[in-house]
């Protein structure tokens, strides 16, 4: 059995195995000039990796161009990244941006934070991963939180798996 824990309003999940329990605990302060989080754990572990790096994600970018015009875009609100003709495109829930990093730039760079190859020119931010079902060829296609649909290569589905399992060597 596995229970999928939902944080934030963007529905973005953090897996948890069966007897594991996370009490999540959330206190205004007037007083404070920012958000502080703390985590307390009895072990560190896979979980708790991935909660630091959902966290820190929160902030993190990457410069796009849309429209003629720079656009920092927050990595939480990509749905996948894909390489066309030599160029990378940033695909969210509802638009397309171009940016001038490569693919192999960003499958490094996002790794921790949920992305995974999912083929040659394909980098998927798991988190926004509704369903999979399979295709002929030991392929599989994705369908995205936005009804999307992208296909997984064979090559790349252990990768898949091991992302989808909390594993971020991947």
């Amino acid at each position: 059995m596995v229970i999928r824990v939902f944080l934030l309003a963007k529905g973005y999940a953090i897996t948890l195995k069966e007897g594991d329990k996370m009490k999540i605990k959330t206190e205004q302060d007037s007083s404070c000039k920012e958000i502080e989080v703390i985590i307390k754990y009895p072990q560190k572990d896979k979980q708790v990796d991935r909660i630091i790096d959902f966290l820190q994600s929160f902030d993190m970018q990457i410069k796009c161009v849309g429209n003629n015009a720079g656009q920092m875009i927050n990595i939480l609100d990509i749905y996948y990244i894909e390489s066309v003709d030599k160029k990378t495109f940033v695909y969210l829930e509802n638009a397309v941006y171009r940016t001038d990093f490569r693919l192999y730039q960003l499958k490094d760079k996002l790794k921790s934070y949920g992305f995974v190859q999912i083929s040659k020119s394909c980098i998927l931010n798991i988190n926004t991963l509704e369903r999979i079902r399979p295709l002929f060829n030991s392929r599989m296609e994705a369908t995205l939180k936005n009804g999307e649909k992208v296909n997984i290569n064979r090559n790349y589905l252990n990768g898949v798996k091991n992302a989808l399992e909390g594993d971020k060597e991947v």
